[in-house]
């Protein structure tokens, strides 16, 4: 233990290091939130896979689909690899560089505005990042804390706290020039953590063929194509978190930072790479849990009825398939996967209530000094609240997750996509789609009518597919901004 608590103690010391040498070369408000718009490929390519991907990962999402589908799960990493991350690289990497660049916009609610010359856009865009991201950073918080409090003993609480404490230290110093220096060594750490997980698992379930077997005496559906819960939920759950990305400000800002088309290519590949190594593992390890993890050694992970606790399958599967020698190379894993999503999380709320609801409705005249301090003290509220909703446990860390994303996507992938690449898509039509592909996944989550993730995959293909009865009465060449464009 004493060996534990002295390694996360030098990894604090050198992250919050990193958070003060950030601090001496963020000099304006595009420092702190773009890095100068001059981040080179793997700065980027490991800041958007890091943020892409957090404890939740595999603590929340991990646990409960393997455990529910199986092997079937790694579809899911398969998805978030080539959709999620490929695909939004080469679809949009250079096209957000270059738009946002020539209408000098740092956010996607000013995008918003820009390219539909609509206010309006700009404030309900704004609302639905703070208000959508704050649980889904709370989600990050509770993963990360369940893992903690397995490890270490300490109260749930005090954990919360300390992560709250710790994010906010080296986030509000250094910001995004921080925040990238961070993720590239989160990801390093990432890449070995992953692996001793997998080796580990894989040792101590007898190897692949034994571990094939044993799940397959388990339930035969459990290592076929489609898991027990069958297409649907599955192809939800695919479709949620990897078309998802093409329209999350938090990944889609890495973009708007990054240096140039060379450093797009090189990115492509290394973030793709990096998402099929991260995500596979976590999907295959979270199918394990069958084989590691019953009532009898593992009581904590199970309800009093007998049902499994999702979110404390993971913790206990590393208790029982992990190595001692090893558990704190994957404690750093988790951590890293956290901090990385929470910083990237806490940048774009409070850029919301800074550059999009104070500089765009309140003090239209502010000084760059004065929003990059509004910045730090945003950053700082929103960690807060962020650790008093995960105070209150809501619910399982994947429906926490599952709504937020599908809530965020909802509002941006129209909107954002069709008005990116076609100047016929017009304001009425971009509003419209957002405020229904919103209210459709609303009413289907809390009517019930669908899990969290169905509604927020439902959601995300009305976004996506009602801007096409909109085009035909679009105006010819859009309503972008002229001044700026």
């Amino acid at each position: 233990m004493t060996v534990k608590i002295l390694v996360v103690l030098g990894y604090i010391g050198m992250i919050i290091w990193l958070g003060i040498a950030g601090m001496r070369k963020t000099k304006s408000f595009s420092d702190f939130f773009l890095g100068g718009r001059d981040v080179g490929p793997w700065f980027t390519a490991f800041t958007y896979g890091t943020a892409y991907f957090s404890a939740v990962i595999f603590i929340g999402f991990a646990g409960k689909i393997g455990w529910a589908f199986g092997l079937s799960g790694v579809w899911i990493a398969l998805g978030n690899a080539l959709i999620g991350t490929f695909l939004v690289w080469v679809l949009l990497g250079n096209k957000v560089k270059e738009v946002t660049v020539k209408l000098n916009v740092h956010t996607m609610p000013e995008y918003l505005e820009s390219r539909y010359n609509s206010p309006f856009f700009k404030t309900y865009a704004a609302i639905a990042i703070f208000v959508f991201l704050v649980p889904y950073t709370a989600a990050v918080f509770m993963g990360l804390s369940y893992l903690f409090e397995a490890t270490f003993g300490l109260p749930y609480w005090m954990m919360l706290a300390f992560m709250g404490v710790f994010t906010g230290i080296y986030l509000v110093l250094g910001g995004y020039k921080s925040m990238t220096m961070v993720d590239f060594i989160f990801g390093i750490i990432m890449l070995f953590g992953v692996g001793a997980l997998f080796s580990s698992t894989v040792t101590k379930g007898g190897g692949l063929s034994q571990i094939l077997t044993t799940l397959s005496q388990i339930d035969p559906k459990l290592t076929q194509a489609v898991g027990p819960p069958g297409f649907w939920p599955l192809f939800s759950l695919v479709f949620l978190t990897s078309v998802a990305p093409l329209g999350m400000p938090q990944l889609l800002q890495k973009f708007y930072a990054i240096r140039d088309r060379r450093s797009v290519r090189i990115g492509t590949f290394a973030s793709t790479i990096f998402a099929i190594l991260i995500a596979g593992v976590a999907y295959f390890t979270g199918a394990l849990t069958r084989v590691f993890i019953t009532p009898a050694n593992s009581p904590e992970a199970f309800t009093a009825s007998g049902a499994p606790n999702f979110d404390a399958l993971m913790p206990a599967l590393l208790t029982q398939a992990i190595p001692e020698s090893l558990t704190i190379l994957i404690l750093l894993l988790m951590l890293s996967a956290s901090m990385s999503t929470l910083a990237a999380l806490v940048l774009i709320s409070s850029s919301t209530v800074t550059k999009d609801l104070y500089g765009g409705l309140v003090n239209k005249q502010a000084s760059d000094k004065r929003l990059t301090t509004l910045m730090r003290i945003a950053s700082t509220f929103f960690i807060i609240l962020s650790v008093i909703l995960a105070l209150l446990r809501p619910a399982v860390i994947v429906t926490i997750l599952s709504i937020s994303w599908g809530a965020i996507a909802s509002v941006f992938l129209g909107p954002f996509l069709w008005g990116l690449f076609t100047k016929r898509f017009s304001k009425v039509g971009a509003i419209a789609t957002s405020i229904i592909a919103l209210t459709t996944t609303m009413f289907l989550f809390i009517g019930k009518f669908q899990s969290a993730p169905s509604a927020g995959a439902i959601g995300m293909m009305v976004s996506l597919a009602l801007p096409i009865f909109f085009l035909p009465f679009g105006k010819g060449e859009g309503e972008m901004v002229k001044a700026k464009a």
